[in-house]
């Protein structure tokens, strides 16, 4: 679950696309920073999550090795989204809990993917505690947030993941059907409430007149 909260939106043209606000040069971290800020990179967020839930759904009766592969790479893509996300964070707590959680992601999708042929359990346990801790962690991040737009679609997310974390781990599947379908069905949610995530912010932009990707602001 990625939520972009860097400053509030501003005018004026040192600002970039995508409401990202721009550093020196070739620092890295400012252009992580400027990347994480953007409306875009929660919608990549959103695709990266639904694709392995559609994928799931469609292909419901695909083996658990193929299940556990899927479920592996996907979280690995969401470490790599968690990892520039923490850069756009300017309290440096936020910046390392943001860091800490794409290390949990890292992880977890290294574990899904050295073993494919564990238990089912297992693999629940694993998706389980990520979307949990990452559910939590969106939830401590709206409510702190002064400054972040659309908090309602914020915390529909976090709590969306809270439940299916619980899930998850409250009622561990016998069979590897019953396993494919939950979890595509929560990653299609997840994936969807994301996506809601980044058009709201998106709107956030332009209603504040800040130039977005894909036309100056206030364009249709």
């Amino acid at each position: 679950m990625t939520v972009s909260r860097g400053p509030a939106p501003r005018t004026g043209p040192e600002h970039m696309p995508g409401g990202a606000v721009p550093g020196p040069t070739g620092d890295p971290a400012e252009a992580l920073a400027s990347l994480g800020r953007s409306w875009t990179w929660p919608l990549g967020s959103a695709i990266a999550t639904l694709v392995p839930g559609i994928l799931i759904l469609v292909w419901p009766d695909e083996t658990l090795h193929v299940l556990a592969v899927l479920i592996g790479l996907y979280l690995l893509v969401m470490a790599a989204f968690r990892f520039v996300e923490a850069f756009a964070r300017e309290e440096p707590g936020e910046r390392v809990t943001r860091l800490l959680l794409a290390l949990l992601y890292v992880l977890a999708g290294v574990l899904c993917l050295r073993n494919p042929l564990q238990t089912i359990a297992a693999l629940s346990l694993i998706v389980g505690v990520v979307w949990l801790v990452s559910g939590i962690l969106t939830l401590h991040t709206a409510i702190a947030a002064r400054d972040l737009p659309h908090r309602g679609f914020v915390v529909g997310v976090a709590v969306i993941g809270i439940v299916a974390g619980i899930v998850v781990l409250a009622l561990p599947s016998e069979s590897a059907r019953a396993l494919t379908r939950l979890l595509g069905l929560w990653l299609v949610l997840l994936g969807l409430a994301e996506a809601a995530v980044a058009f709201a912010w998106r709107a956030a932009l332009r209603r504040a007149g800040v130039p977005v990707a894909g036309g100056a602001a206030g364009t249709p």
